[in-house]
């Protein structure tokens, strides 16, 4: 500018048809030409001064380690422009963490808090008074090394030691619940034992005494009574009752201690029944025998009774098999007989007064294993117990199978 005062203050700035300003003052004429204006392209340096972990510096000289447990990261750096530096903008981004760029901003520090362990590498750049960013970013690199929970090995042995404790929570509380069904079963026994104890020492003998009395009774009949017959047919069926009450005494009163015990206690229910020389009877064993669970192994007896007492009772037949199949995934019972077979309605319905049937399935439902049964007249029958491996043998018996194997469990 030639001078500071204008000739005329309300003449001093005057604009020309081509675009430039020109100003009147004291000393001379001066000229603008605005369109000549150009943007400034002097880039802003940027400098990293200093890094500091919760407050205490850390030497930026060699290599930067930020000890474990720092909770806080601060970068403190600056932006060298000679033109209106207040108009300097700085963003800045963190390898192994951020993603992208920051917003601008004016302030000269960074923080980051609860980094992880590993290694980083800190970037920032600056824009000149016009907003470029065309200046050299600026760059450090450190490393904040690991806490030992911070560590793999750490995690695994954490991970390792939930699962002992998980398996030995398990295993308390599998023990406490066999216990437990012990007992129960004990009791089962003790109680089945004593009404087994009570209805032959009352209702059986009462049974016994009138049945003798009636024969006395009809023996001092004369030969040509018409009473004598009926009465002939009253002592047999209190005979059969008899017979059928005994047969459910020992059932109650029969129990199995393991699985070895299985076939033995089975091949005795013809005698009991007194019919070893009249069916053509045989156990067939596959696999190797295996414990049964004590919840289990008094109901799955009791089942393969039953159906072997009706096989020698009601059907007729002149061969009844059994197969035990043990096997980890499952244990499998057959009782099979060639005899007369069962009525379907008697099959779909069941027998006044008779509770085999449904007894069976109520304590297949009991222990979740599956009963079936096949019959027509004249073609035999068939029963059939399915029962899960971890149910009648228990986890740590599943657990020993092939691992196809436990697949199909």
């Amino acid at each position: 500018m030639q001078g500071s005062e204008g000739v005329k203050r309300y003449q001093s700035v005057f604009a020309d048809s081509r675009g430039r300003i020109w100003f009147s003052l004291n000393r001379g004429l001066s000229v603008v030409t605005p369109t000549r204006a150009t943007v400034n392209l002097v880039p802003a340096l940027v400098h990293i001064e200093q890094v500091s972990a919760d407050g205490k510096l850390l030497d930026l000289v060699g290599g930067i380690v930020v000890p474990p447990g720092q909770q806080r990261i601060t970068f403190r750096y600056a932006g060298l422009s000679f033109a209106i530096p207040e108009r300097v903008r700085y963003r800045y981004r963190l390898d192994g963490l951020d993603h992208s760029w920051s917003e601008p901003v004016a302030t000269r520090e960074a923080e980051y808090a609860n980094l992880s362990g590993g290694s980083y590498r800190f970037r920032v750049m600056a824009s000149n008074r016009d907003g470029m960013w065309n200046g050299p970013e600026a760059a450090i690199e450190f490393v904040v090394k690991r806490a030992f929970w911070q560590n793999w090995w750490f995690r695994l042995m954490c991970i390792l030691c939930a699962g002992l404790a998980t398996l030995f929570a398990y295993r308390l509380r599998l023990y406490h619940s066999t216990r437990l069904l012990n007992v129960r079963f004990e009791e089962r026994l003790a109680e089945r034992s004593q009404i087994a104890r009570e209805l032959h020492d009352t209702l059986f003998q009462g049974l016994l005494s009138a049945s003798m009395q009636l024969n006395v009774a009809i023996d001092q009949l004369p030969a040509e009574s018409p009473a004598r017959p009926a009465m002939n047919r009253v002592v047999k069926v209190m005979e059969q009752i008899v017979e059928e009450g005994r047969n459910t005494v020992r059932g109650l009163r029969s129990t199995i201690d393991n699985a070895h015990e299985l076939k033995t206690a089975l091949s005795q229910v013809p005698g009991q029944l007194g019919k070893e020389q009249d069916v053509d009877f045989r156990i067939i064993v596959e696999g190797r025998p295996l414990p049964l669970q004590p919840a289990v192994r008094d109901d799955v007896y009791c089942i393969s009774r039953e159906a072997l007492v009706n096989a020698f009772t009601h059907s007729g037949a002149s061969n009844i098999d059994v197969q035990l199949q043990y096997d980890p995934v499952q244990l499998r019972i057959v009782v099979r007989d060639d005899g007369c077979g069962i009525d379907p309605e008697v099959l779909k319905l069941g027998r006044d007064g008779h509770w085999g049937l449904s007894g069976m399935r109520e304590r297949a439902e009991r222990i979740g294993a599956k009963f079936t049964l096949w019959s027509r007249a004249g073609g035999g029958t068939e029963v059939e117990l399915l029962v899960q491996g971890n149910i009648a043998f228990g986890q740590r018996v599943v657990s020993s199978a092939p691992k196809w194997l436990r697949l199909f469990r």
